[in-house]
């Protein structure tokens, strides 16, 4: 397991852009038969990529100083591959690509399995504190309520599916949806905004090789970018935009976790205060 401290926004607008990667970026999380876990110091969160080829994986501690991976944790997993299944303490759930299953505080075996080794599920993990044991639950993306938004003509038409919320799947703190952005769209979450009661995680995917992702972040009035490819992750600390621009239209799981638990506690910067 990798570990990652905060980041003060004072030193950020100093570090190059190696510094800037190392501290933010997340390069590599799905590799055959591994669990690649990385902990950041930003709301205690653990995010993780596992592809069970040849054999299932078993989600556990990864030296995080408690008996078991969910003794004080919570986690959201997304399938981006092909179909898979997640064991729960002996409860079978089956997940199609772009289905969740939310996994709550307490559980002590998960296994993690593909249905076919030629197309091996990829599982996106993110796993949060947790102060409250909430049932296990799967949601499919045909049972999302999806939220359209944006235009063509601006490039940013998208339409957001909301997983774990408050008016959705219940978690302790973890907020966790998939936003897709229509063809001919690249353009995400800008106008940009911060929310200072919580940090955030992206994971970029549906990609092609070539296809790169522009990610912005960074005070509004100090912004910095990073270049990222299919399947790799963004912190993004509570005081930063998080905003992007594909060369492709692309997807992105957001999760967010921290103090407040409303998905609508935004501060908007508006463009005349970018810089």
């Amino acid at each position: 397991m990798e570990t990652r401290h905060c980041a003060s926004k004072e030193e950020t607008k100093r570090y190059t852009t190696d510094e800037l990667r190392h501290a933010f970026l997340i390069e590599t999380l799905f590799e055959p038969d591994e669990l690649k876990m990385t902990y950041t110091h930003e709301d205690r969160m653990l995010i993780g990529g596992a592809v069970p080829k040849s054999e299932p994986i078993t989600l556990e501690e990864p030296d995080i100083k408690t008996q078991a991976f969910f003794e004080r944790r919570e986690a959201g997993i997304i399938n981006i591959g092909g179909p898979g299944s997640i064991k729960v303490d002996g409860e079978l759930f089956y997940l199609e690509q772009k289905d969740c299953l939310y996994i709550g505080l307490g559980k002590k075996e998960v296994l993690l399995s593909s249905e076919d080794q030629e197309n091996p599920a990829r599982f996106y993990i993110l796993s949060t504190l947790s102060h409250k044991e909430y049932p296990t639950v799967k949601v499919g993306i045909e049972e999302a309520t999806p939220v359209h938004l944006g235009e063509e003509k601006n490039s940013n038409k998208r339409t957001i599916y909301k997983y774990i919320h408050a008016e959705g799947v219940q978690s302790s703190q973890l907020m966790m949806g998939m936003t897709l952005l229509a063809p001919n769209c690249m353009w995400n979450t800008m106008p940009a905004h911060i929310h200072d009661r919580r940090s955030e995680v992206y994971l970029y995917f549906d990609m092609d090789e070539e296809t790169r992702v522009f990610h912005f972040m960074g005070e509004p009035s100090e912004t910095r970018h990073l270049v990222v490819k299919n399947e790799q992750s963004v912190i993004s600390p509570s005081w930063s935009i998080h905003s992007g621009i594909g060369t492709s239209n692309y997807t992105f799981i957001w999760a967010m976790a921290g103090e407040n638990y409303t998905f609508d506690d935004m501060d908007q910067v508006s463009m005349k205060d970018l810089r």
